[in-house]
């Protein structure tokens, strides 16, 4: 959204930086927003990256730094980094062959289009001090708290977009590290839990069977999409995949939210539904007049399995290993992860270190969305859970 006409031009200068012990190694990024003389600080963001190269983390300080700039009222950005790369990529005069470098440049300018103009400006690391102190205190374990918009000087002025709406889908925030105290960008994975089959409509076991959507089910994967798809725009987040499921009810749910956010689509086997064998296809009655004391149970421990099927610790065991390559795999990127009840409850358990119990106690709605992020040094937090507000 470009500023009112009639409102006053901000100009803020944006010093970033971004830097990595080891190339890749531990990483991080700096940035500091400046008056339009480039003397008056307003705002320093920094946080760690996990493992990560230079180019990466220099990016992500480009995107912290605009993102900081946008929140404290600019239209105009004069963006001055020490690397000759970022500059010349994001100018347009250096191809970019990486493709984790040409998703953050496009990230970036995402951001940029929100303003009425950016410049990027080579300087020398030794006139980039400030943001490379910051980096460095980024790879240090240490990142910057919430930034207070408040800090802008000068008259009061119209922001060049709209006021940034609080999200639990939006990127990683370093404050939600300040706050709890873990180290580094956390991973975010919006969990969506796939639409409306005809098994699900007569609350059936349905586990490895291959049911697809109901037309009804098909509206609420395009409502989801589109939900999630305007709040991570409005955001600028830009998502690194789309991880499914392969089951045909959770793909077709992905399909529509790759389609919407333009991320692409992969299929995780490890995303899988717990498999009910025998139970498949029952009702809750029918699978406890079948097997009454399997199924007591199996009500009381995740150890015990359905007649030919898969106790829910093993279900806990494969998704925590998927937890761990998708952590791995994406470092402080937003991933939306399309799945099941049960491999969505599994994670969600362990982002809060909760026992098994809380399996029992907790319910997903079709088509809800949860949220929990995942920190490089194994910390975790869930943002949200079971949010169907886009279905009304």
């Amino acid at each position: 959204m470009r500023r009112d006409p009639g409102a006053w031009p901000v100009k803020l200068v944006v010093e970033a930086d971004g830097g990595s012990r080891g190339n890749p190694g531990p990483a991080g990024y700096g940035a500091v927003v400046l008056d339009a003389g480039g003397t008056q600080v307003l705002a320093e963001v920094y946080d760690g990256l996990g493992t990560a190269t230079n180019n990466v983390a220099e990016y992500r300080g480009l995107i912290a730094g605009l993102t900081a700039a946008r929140e404290l009222g600019a239209t105009e950005v004069d963006a001055r980094l020490d690397s000759k790369l970022v500059v010349e990529q994001m100018s347009g005069r250096w191809k970019i062959k990486n493709t984790a470098l040409q998703e953050l440049a496009d990230t970036a300018r995402d951001q940029a289009a929100g303003f009425d103009a950016v410049t990027f400006t080579w300087i020398p690391r030794a006139d980039n001090a400030r943001a490379d102190a910051l980096a460095n205190r980024a790879m240090d374990g240490e990142s910057s708290p919430a930034l207070d918009p408040s800090a802008a000087a000068g008259p009061a002025r119209k922001p060049a977009t709209a006021p940034t709406e609080t999200s639990e889908v939006a990127g990683p925030a370093s404050a939600a590290a300040a706050w709890t105290g873990q180290v580094g960008t956390p991973v975010r994975m919006i969990l969506l839990r796939h639409g409306q089959t005809a098994l699900s409509i007569e609350r059936r076991y349905s586990g490895h069977g291959d049911p697809e959507l109901t037309e009804a089910g098909q509206e609420q994967a395009a409502a989801a999409a589109r939900a999630l798809a305007t709040r991570l725009k409005k955001q600028g987040v830009v998502p690194a995949a789309v991880l499914s499921s392969p089951l045909r009810r959770a793909r077709q749910t992905a399909a529509a939210v790759a389609e919407a956010t333009g991320a692409e689509l992969e299929v995780r086997d490890a995303l899988i539904e717990t498999d009910f064998g025998g139970w498949e296809g029952l009702t809750f009655r029918e699978a406890r007049e079948r097997d009454p004391d399997l199924h007591g149970r199996w009500l009381g421990s995740a150890d015990v399995e359905p007649p030919g099927g898969e106790s829910f610790r093993a279900v806990g065991e494969r998704v925590g290993a998927e937890r761990r390559r998708i952590v791995d795999g994406f470092p402080g990127a937003t991933v939306i992860v399309v799945s099941h009840v049960t491999p969505i409850k599994m994670l969600l358990r362990e982002a809060l270190g909760a026992g098994d119990e809380v399996l029992y106690r907790m319910h997903l709605d079709l088509a809800c969305t949860s949220v929990a992020d995942f920190y490089p040094d194994g910390g975790a937090s869930v943002r949200l859970v079971n949010d169907t507000s886009y279905l009304d």
